[in-house]
């Protein structure tokens, strides 16, 4: 495993900052599933797996993800703690704002909890990416096949999404416009949320002698 080493001094600050993408991202699917236009590709695919499997959205999304983080690594992409982390805490916080996201109703507002999941999601991809832990599973492969390829991030994702969502869809997930929407618009999202934040994803990680 292509294990990044663990920069104990700003360990702390760093799982806070995580803990904020994670939430932000566990909030940009909940509006996805309450936009009830159609969810994000891995979520397609994931709630098809909710037809076979008694479990929550959250939880399928953690089975999904460690899936993803064995192809991640058979890429030889490197992961670190926040990889792992990521697996767990996305789910746990989609089904805590499930709790609370109500379905949206009408169509301007089904369109504005749409929007907020792409740009929520973006802004919390590059927020946990930055903090140069490890990026999450999914994309994890993402900058695998980005990095494997010589194509853009934007592009990598695009392909990816639209690989998944007919997966998902042959299994019986829930799929609409905004799923189209999505796919098109997440990559886009996240490169110019890396641009704004001014994330390095391949940046090497810097680690103080005796931090590890």
């Amino acid at each position: 495993m292509m294990l990044k080493p663990v920069n104990w001094r700003t360990f702390p600050r760093d799982f806070a900052v995580i803990q904020i993408g994670f939430a932000l991202f566990g909030a940009s699917i909940a509006f996805l599933i309450r936009s009830g236009l159609g969810t994000s590709p891995w979520v397609v695919f994931e709630v098809a797996l909710l037809k076979y499997i008694p479990i929550t959205p959250g939880q399928a999304g953690i089975l999904v993800g460690f899936v993803v983080l064995l192809i991640a690594l058979l890429l030889r992409e490197p992961v670190g703690w926040g990889t792992l982390v990521n697996i767990i805490f996305i789910g746990l916080w989609e089904d805590f704002f499930l709790r609370f996201i109500h379905p949206a109703r009408g169509l301007p507002l089904q369109a504005l909890f749409l929007a907020l999941g792409v740009a929520v999601m973006g802004v919390a991809t590059a927020v946990y990416i930055g903090v140069n832990a490890g990026a999450g599973p999914r994309d994890s492969l993402m900058l695998a096949v980005a990095r494997t390829t010589g194509r853009s991030v934007r592009l990598a994702r695009t392909f990816i999404e639209i690989i998944v969502v007919t997966t998902g869809w042959l299994l019986g997930g829930p799929i609409g416009i905004g799923t189209l929407l999505f796919a098109l618009s997440i990559g886009p999202a996240v490169q110019t949320a890396f641009r704004l934040f001014k994330v390095k994803p391949h940046a090497p990680v810097v680690v103080p002698v005796g931090a590890d």
